[in-house]
């Protein structure tokens, strides 16, 4: 029976989001990250206050002894913890590769050494060339040979373009806040190539939910991967057009593609993969959810 869940990366965008779910669920939750403090950027003070009274774990998982003692005392672990980045990891790989991939290696083998359920969240556009991807891919596939060869009860779920309420705008680029943000100053929202690349974007509660259910499900070997995603073709100029008309400001300005990402690149789930009935959030809905997140936080966030 599952009560105490490790929620590596809990400070996170997604991992907020989780650590609520969980809550919600009537879980009790861990938080396992090597950051101290949420940043102010990204909860209302209230929510900052409830999650760090929460249990939490100070650690790194690239520290083996550190994620086996807190594997041990937890039923389950849902692994979000990574090194994120297309274009920011291309120059300098390493750190993505050490945490990403031995990282994830060292929660494997201590959810194999325990008995231990695992959710692994990874990446919609693993085939793209960069680091981020090939990394989280790599830890991917090292899970599935362990479901194989070892027995595991790992899920592997690939989240999509999550948004929502407490993304970031940097270090590393996320579409939302990149174009929220700016439309609600009035500037320029930058779209990468021409804008056709199909972005297939989740609102960040439905992926949470997502993976709680995962974590509540075995492992089934006929159905190894689940991608959590709407399945909805949008174009990237399509959603930055669709901010800008909530918004009713901004404009749009084109630049060169961004290393790490080819044009034209369709990012797109199956979510048949999905082995639960699912009402998404629609995209229109979630921006007007986003967009009046981020109107108090604007200018906290320029």
């Amino acid at each position: 029976m599952i009560r105490n869940v490790l929620v590596t990366g809990g400070t996170g965008f997604i991992g907020q989001h989780v650590v609520d779910e969980l809550e919600q669920r009537g879980y009790q939750p861990t938080i396992f990250d090597h950051h101290r403090v949420l940043n102010a950027h990204t909860w209302t003070s209230v929510q900052a206050w409830k999650i760090g009274m929460g249990s939490t774990f100070l650690g790194d998982i690239r520290d083996p002894v550190a994620v086996t003692e807190a594997i041990a005392k937890h039923d389950a672990v849902i692994h979000l913890a990574g090194v994120l980045g297309t274009q920011e990891t291309i120059r300098n790989p390493t750190p993505a590769v050490e945490t990403n991939v031995l990282g994830g290696l060292n929660i494997f083998k201590a959810c194999h050494q325990y008995q231990r359920k695992c959710v692994y969240i990874a990446v919609g556009n693993h085939w793209m060339n960069n680091s981020y991807s090939i990394t989280k891919t790599t830890a991917e596939r090292f899970a599935l040979m362990f479901n194989r060869e070892l027995g595991t009860d790992i899920s592997v779920v690939r989240g999509l373009n999550a948004y929502g309420p407490g993304q970031k705008a940097e270090p590393v680029r996320k579409i939302m806040p990149n174009f929220i943000l700016p439309a609600l100053r009035d500037e320029a929202i930058t779209v990468y190539g021409d804008g056709s690349q199909i972005m297939d974007m989740i609102y960040v509660s439905d992926l949470a939910a997502i993976l709680v259910n995962a974590m509540e499900t075995p492992f089934n070997p006929h159905n190894p991967v689940i991608e959590a995603g709407t399945g909805r073709r949008t174009t990237v100029l399509e959603i930055a057009e669709e901010v800008v008309r909530q918004v009713g400001s901004g404009r749009i300005e084109h630049v060169p593609m961004r290393p790490g990402e080819p044009e034209n690149s369709i990012v797109l789930a199956h979510p048949d993969t999905i082995p639960w009935p699912v009402e998404f959030v629609s995209l229109e809905d979630g921006i007007s959810r986003t967009v009046e997140y981020y109107r108090p936080h604007v200018k906290l966030a320029a």
